[in-house]
């Protein structure tokens, strides 16, 4: 993945994100940027939005007021499209973080991306695919949600199970599952990332498993680095590679 750092809008549809996860979003979207702008968007005369008053302010969140005119429609998706593309065309951010699990915002993040901008979303692993595929980076609530206890080192199988995306490949010790798909995924990149000695460097790995499958995420697995993910399974071996004080680890496929 690219070091570089942007100046990210974070956009929340509050009709359809958690407030208890705010802190969590935040901390995500500072992982490759900084986010200038923050808004909220929602009927604050309504009291589904409760939840956000005591947050906006300790957050720096610039609250949208919405109302809905017609029972069963969002009025706060038309809101929040129409200020990204302002947005877009102030040419005042390098990208934005959409939050939300609703499908409408597909067509915004595809027209962000054509203009060269990174577009990051943040959902539940209900979001549509067709949103997920169309962010550069899409990273699932399940996955920044603050852990009760410890996971223990037993064999599990991933929440979300879809046909052809069953369970496949288990580490030497038995306790990690990947899924076929997130297998596939993960051997396609590293194919596509390997020099002519045939080993790879893990960013680069990391960097094209995103471009393939925007949502993948080790934290899925129990893992918070994609080295610790590879250490574990038994087709890769991770390699050492120190340069004066940082590693820059490589991975080579056993055979």
């Amino acid at each position: 993945m690219s070091d570089k750092k942007f100046n990210i809008a974070i956009l929340i549809d509050g009709d359809n994100a958690q407030a208890k996860l705010l802190k969590q979003t935040i901390e995500e979207v500072s992982k490759y940027g900084k986010a200038t702008i923050r808004r909220i968007y929602g009927d604050w005369t309504s009291n589904v939005m409760n939840s956000w008053k005591d947050l906006i302010n300790q957050y720096s969140i610039n609250p949208i007021q919405k109302f809905s005119y017609t029972t069963g429609k969002n009025s706060t998706d038309g809101a929040l499209i129409i200020d990204a593309m302002d947005i877009l065309h102030s040419k005042s951010v390098e990208g934005f973080c959409i939050v939300s699990s609703d499908s409408d915002y597909t067509g915004l993040a595809k027209r962000i991306r054509e203009e060269g901008l990174f577009v990051m979303g943040i959902g539940e692993k209900k979001t549509p695919e067709a949103f997920v595929k169309s962010c550069d980076i899409f990273t699932f609530t399940e996955n920044i949600s603050p852990k009760p206890k410890k996971v223990e080192k037993t064999t599990r199988k991933p929440e979300r199970q879809e046909k052809n995306n069953t369970p496949k490949k288990i580490n030497k010790k038995g306790s990690l599952i990947l899924t076929d798909n997130d297998y596939e995924t993960i051997s396609k990149a590293f194919e596509i990332s390997i020099n002519d000695n045939d080993v790879a460097y893990v960013s680069n790995v990391g960097a094209n498993i995103r471009k393939i499958d925007p949502s993948f995420d080790t934290r899925s697995y129990g893992f918070y680095s994609l080295t610790k993910l590879f250490d574990n399974l038994d087709e890769f071996e991770i390699i050492k590679n120190e340069v004066g004080d940082l590693n820059h680890p490589l991975i080579k496929r056993v055979q």
